[in-house]
């Protein structure tokens, strides 16, 4: 197999694939995450991971680096058919974990592969539903006062603190810290094919 590229700054990804078994090198990519408002939830967030992958080619192309496989993502939590996205402050952590409080929400991570030799690209669109308990005002800003929440689309971590207001979930779990790494290997198998 080729090296691969992990297109992403997260260091939840990294430690997935790490953890996965995968060697790998990282090269975080700068694109426009905002989501084109033209497109449905679904396709918006694989414009994202597209949008990333693309540039980790065109930057890998002119980097004059060897063949490689690169592997971007992007991760959503969809709240009544809409985006959250990251919390733009405390407040914001707030009002978001407060939506969230005793009801459904799905968290969708789209991931793409490209064969920098080929061009050949790859993506699939993950899936996890997730019910979070009822909480409280008490509960929600002392879980902002840790800080977990402001760097996380949805403003909780499913594999920190934010886990315990997780009352079940379907689905991957590592597709809710931000890469599921099945798909990873799937996309990365029908790539070798």
């Amino acid at each position: 197999m080729k090296p691969i590229v992990l297109a992403s700054e997260s260091p939840r990804r990294r430690q997935l694939l790490h953890e996965a078994g995968f060697s790998f090198d990282v090269v975080p990519v700068k694109v426009s995450e905002i989501p084109n408002k033209n497109l449905n939830v679904n396709d918006q967030i694989l414009d994202i991971a597209r949008r990333k992958a693309r540039q980790a080619l065109a930057d890998h192309k002119s980097s004059g680096k060897g063949p490689a496989i690169l592997i971007s993502a992007d991760t959503e939590v969809i709240f009544g058919g809409s985006p959250l996205g990251k919390p733009a402050d405390r407040d914001d952590a707030y009002r978001i974990l407060k939506l969230l409080s005793g009801n459904y929400h799905e968290v969708l991570t789209a991931v793409c592969v490209v064969d920098t030799d080929t061009g050949k690209e790859l993506s699939h669109v993950e899936t996890t539903k997730i019910f979070f308990k009822t909480l409280n005002d008490d509960e929600i800003w002392t879980y902002i006062a840790t800080g977990e929440p402001m760097d996380k689309a949805g403003a909780y971590g499913i594999q920190g603190h934010g886990g315990k207001f997780v009352e079940k979930f379907e689905g991957p779990f590592d597709n809710v810290v931000g890469l599921p790494v099945a798909v990873v290997r799937h996309l990365l198998a029908k790539l070798e094919s």
